[in-house]
């Protein structure tokens, strides 16, 4: 059987035969079947779930590719039907000066307001004169942190977006992690860090307030209106990454909408639509416009006007909502199968999204994700999400978006296996609440 698994020829996901048929079929004891699959799920081949029955979590064929949980992308609902249609229509309505000249650093008037419009959709304020489009979200952070994290500290959260860490490595920004609970960041651990008198004072917040990258958590409106009330008595910016909340109901205000003066707020379509329509936008402090217009010309990387275009298309003819309604379901659905599978291990989130968080100690999280490598899936690496190297608590992030469905069900059954079958501890004093 350990062969026939390894090889492919048992169905990945599949449940085995229960243990006394199998032993009728073979005309042996039951015993000697139930120590089989004691071996099998030892060696993590199978994972027996009780009173369910026992799932093939394949070491997969040899050549097979990998199970991907690491790479945070949202459920592919965009059809090869939709997407001709897309191109059919804007190859009749694009105007070509849009490409025989260069684009204004923050992206043209037509498709910064539909921009708006879609910020306004999800109960955020946003004037289309203070939007600046982007290249995705990233290139919108990175154009933050260029505009004010010169000479300072980024404050964030003690896990954070792992893109955003390699900026703050990449660009040798100093930056410090602080605790958080199920609320999101903890506002008395904000002022213990922004009221330094010494050294480098930190004026930069990085925060994701609703259903945070990695660890879900979601801010309610108490602890929204106390982050901003702390920066404001300290004069620190805002930077707040809000590309979750295309995947959650828009019952709190954003803080953009609680702190206008003092907030840079970045969302975009990658987490939404489509990883590759490569579309973000930032919203900055009216006496920022024009500084990060010439921040935008300077880099000489203007978003796509074609990327622009589709948005535009998607966005007018209502393809973007249905997009956007159909993720959030599949986001559910993806959800509820892996809370099934996972159980408490999981800090279950407040919002629907498509990433889960197992809080556990950093050796723990290591030893997981090197173990889950061996079975062929692989998940965010704990150092990818960590800002103080030295913290001993740590996760793992699952992101179930990308995988079609019988893999994500091979590779949760294959996590369950691991977190049954090691040892793994969770810190005395935990960020995670």
């Amino acid at each position: 059987m350990a062969a026939d698994i390894l090889d492919g020829k048992i169905e990945t996901g599949g449940r085995l035969p229960a243990h006394r048929d199998l032993a009728f079929q073979l005309g042996i004891g039951v015993g000697a079947v139930t120590r089989a699959y004691a071996v099998l799920e030892r060696r993590g081949l199978v994972r027996s779930v009780k009173g369910r029955g026992t799932f093939v979590a394949a070491v997969r064929g040899r050549g097979a590719s990998v199970i991907d949980l690491g790479q945070n992308t949202p459920p592919a609902m965009l059809s090869e039907r939709v997407l001709g249609q897309t191109l059919r229509r804007l190859s009749h309505r694009i105007d070509p000066s849009m490409l025989t000249a260069y684009p204004p650093p923050a992206g043209h008037d037509e498709h910064r307001r539909l921009m708006a419009a879609w910020f306004a959709d999800l109960g955020v304020t946003a004037e289309a004169e203070r939007l600046i489009l982007c290249n995705g979200a990233q290139q919108a952070l990175s154009l933050v942190f260029r505009l004010l994290a010169k000479d300072t500290m980024i404050v964030t959260e003690a896990f954070t977006y792992p893109g955003a860490i390699a900026l703050m490595n990449d660009n040798d920004y100093r930056s410090v992690g602080i605790w958080l609970d199920r609320d999101g960041m903890l506002p008395d651990e904000l002022e213990k860090v922004l009221c330094v008198k010494q050294g480098p004072k930190p004026k930069v917040v990085y925060v994701t307030p609703t259903m945070h990258n990695p660890t879900t958590a979601t801010m309610t409106l108490a602890r929204r209106e106390e982050i901003v009330a702390v920066c404001r008595r300290y004069d620190a910016w805002i930077v707040e990454d809000d590309v979750y909340a295309l995947s959650a109901a828009n019952d709190v205000p954003a803080l953009v909408n609680l702190a206008p003066e003092r907030t840079f707020y970045i969302n975009g379509l990658s987490k939404t639509l489509s990883p590759g329509l490569r579309l973000g936008a930032l919203l900055v402090p009216r006496p920022f416009i024009v500084k990060a217009e010439a921040t935008i010309r300077a880099s000489g990387l203007f978003a796509s006007p074609l990327s622009c275009a589709v948005m535009g298309e998607w966005l007018a003819s209502g393809i973007a909502h249905s997009m956007r309604a159909s993720v959030r379901e599949e986001a559910k659905r993806r959800r509820s199968l892996a809370l099934s599978m996972l159980g408490d291990a999981v800090e279950t989130p407040l919002h629907d999204g498509f990433h889960l968080w197992i809080p556990m100690s950093r050796p723990s999280a290591d030893q997981i994700a090197t173990a889950a490598a061996a079975l062929g899936v692989n998940v965010t690496s704990p150092d990818s999400v960590t800002v103080d190297a030295g913290n001993n608590a740590s996760g793992i992030r699952l992101c179930l978006g990308g995988p079609s469905l019988v893999d994500l069900s091979t590779g949760l059954i294959g996590i369950a296996g691991l977190l049954g079958r090691l040892r793994y501890s969770t810190p005395h004093i935990h960020p995670v609440a």
